[in-house]
C-alpha cells in the first residue's frame, strides 16, 4: 500500500545543514587521483540521494555549482559578513554582479542553507561535481530512478510548495509559485523505500535545527526564498536527451548546452580521468595566472603544452575575515576533499579567496559518524500536503 505523504514543519530559526548518519566511504584513490573506472549506479545513487527530490531548476545549479568547490567556499564565506547576509532583492543582485564567481556559484547564494550544505560536506560537493562532468548521462538516470522509486512509493507527489509531473517516464519536478522555492526536507533512507544498495547506503542531510519532521511525514518544507532574477531560471533540464540547457541569454555567458568552464575551478584536482583529459590543463593555467606566474602555459596529461591565462580569471585578494568560520559536522566525509589536501579546512579558507595552498599538508584522519536522529512530532510552519 502506498504511503500518504504529509508536510508539516515546526521552523524555529535557519542554521547550518549537518550531515549525518552514513558518511561517504574513503576515496581509495586519495586525493588528487584521478579514477579510470566510471561510477556504478549504487554509487551515483549514494550521491544523488539527498537531493533527487529537489526542484529542477535547484538542483541543476546544485550540479553545476559542484564542479566549482573553491568558489562554493568564497561565497559561503562572503555570505557569512553579516552586511551581505541582510541585502537582498536588487540589492543583492548588484553585489552579486561585482563577484568572480560562476553564475552557478552566484545562483545559489539566495539558498544559504544550500550553500552552507555544500561548503559543510565538500567531500560529497566534489564527488557528486565530478561525477556530473564524467558521468552526466549517468548522474541524470540515477536522479530520475530515484525520483520513480519515490513516486511509486508514494512518497512523491504535488504539494503547495512544488508540482510533480512525468512526461514519457521522465518525472519533472517545479516550484508551485514560480517566484518562491521551497527546499524540501527528507531521509533517504525512508523516501525511496527500502534501499537497494546495502553495500552503497545513502548520504544523508540533517534537518536544520529547529525543523522538526514525524508523525507520517516524509518530505517536509520550509520556508520559501523569494527567487532572485537572473539567478533563477537560467538552466531547464532536457532529461530525455542527456542534458542541461543554458536557456536565458542575459544570464548565460553561453546560451545552449551547458558547458564548464575550467577557469572558475582554479587549479583544483579533478576526480576522474575524463575530466582530467579535458579540464585539467586549463583549470591550472587559470591558477598559474591567477597568482601571477608567466602565462605561456601549463603542460596537459599527455604532456603538451596548452596556453594558459587565456581564460583565467582573477581571484579577488580578500583577506581573511576574523569571524570565526563554523565548522562541519563530525563524521560528515571520511576522507579529505581534493583541494582540502592542500591544507587544514581553516587554511584552505584562508587561502581561497587568494587561489593558494600547498600540497604538503596529511589529510585528516577519519571520524565516526554521529548516529541518526529519530524524527519527532511535527509542528505546523510551512504548509503540507495530505
Amino acid at each position: 500500500m502506498k504511503r500518504s505523504v504529509h508536510a508539516a514543519v515546526m521552523l524555529l530559526g535557519l542554521s547550518s545543514l549537518l550531515a549525518v548518519a552514513q558518511p561517504l566511504p574513503a576515496d581509495p584513490l586519495g586525493p588528487g587521483r584521478a579514477a579510470t573506472s566510471p561510477l556504478s549506479e549504487a554509487q551515483l545513487d549514494q550521491l544523488t540521494a539527498p537531493i533527487a527530490l529537489y526542484s529542477d531548476p535547484l538542483i541543476g545549479q546544485i550540479l553545476t555549482a559542484a564542479t566549482y568547490p573553491l568558489e562554493i567556499v568564497e561565497a559561503h564565506r562572503w555570505l557569512q559578513d553579516p552586511a551581505n547576509a541582510a541585502l537582498s532583492g536588487d540589492q543583492l543582485a548588484a553585489a552579486l554582479q561585482q563577484q568572480p564567481w560562476d553564475l552557478s556559484v552566484k545562483s545559489l547564494v539566495p539558498f544559504p542553507q544550500v550553500l552552507q550544505m555544500m561548503d559543510g560536506n565538500l567531500e560529497w560537493t566534489e564527488r557528486i561535481g565530478d561525477a556530473f562532468l564524467a558521468q552526466q548521462d549517468a548522474v541524470m538516470d540515477s536522479i530520475q530512478r530515484l525520483r520513480r522509486r519515490a513516486a511509486a512509493d508514494g512518497a512523491l507527489t504535488s504539494t503547495p510548495q512544488q508540482t510533480v509531473t512525468t512526461a514519457e517516464q521522465e518525472i519533472q519536478i517545479e516550484p508551485a509559485n514560480p517566484d518562491v522555492v521551497y527546499v524540501p526536507y527528507y531521509d533517504p533512507n525512508l523516501v525511496y523505500g527500502p534501499w537497494i544498495w546495502p553495500d552503497y547506503p545513502p548520504f544523508v542531510f540533517g534537518l536544520p535545527p529547529g525543523v522538526v519532521i514525524g508523525g507520517g511525514l516524509w518530505i517536509g518544507f520550509g520556508i520559501g526564498f523569494p527567487v532572485l532574477r537572473p539567478y533563477w531560471g537560467w538552466d531547464r533540464w532536457d532529461w530525455r536527451h542527456h542534458h542541461l540547457d543554458c536557456v536565458e541569454a542575459h544570464s548565460c555567458e553561453r546560451p545552449g548546452p551547458w558547458q564548464h568552464d575550467p577557469a572558475h575551478r582554479h587549479g583544483v584536482p579533478y576526480r576522474s580521468e575524463v575530466a582530467t583529459a579535458r579540464f585539467q590543463a586549463q583549470s591550472e593555467a587559470s591558477r598559474r595566472d591567477a597568482r601571477g606566474y608567466p602565462t605561456g602555459g601549463v603542460r596537459a596529461p599527455g604532456g603538451e603544452r596548452v596556453p594558459g591565462g587565456e581564460r583565467g580569471q582573477r581571484v579577488p585578494n580578500m583577506e581573511p575575515r576574523e569571524t570565526p568560520v563554523p565548522r562541519m559536522a563530525p563524521g560528515a566525509r571520511s576522507a579529505p576533499p581534493a583541494f582540502e589536501s592542500f591544507g587544514e579546512r581553516s587554511q584552505v579558507r584562508s587561502e581561497a579567496a587568494r587561489g593558494a595552498a600547498s600540497r604538503s599538508a596529511p589529510a585528516p584522519a577519519p571520524r565516526a559518524p554521529p548516529s541518526v536522529p529519530s524524527f519527532h512530532g511535527a509542528g505546523g510552519h510551512g504548509g503540507g500536503h495530505h
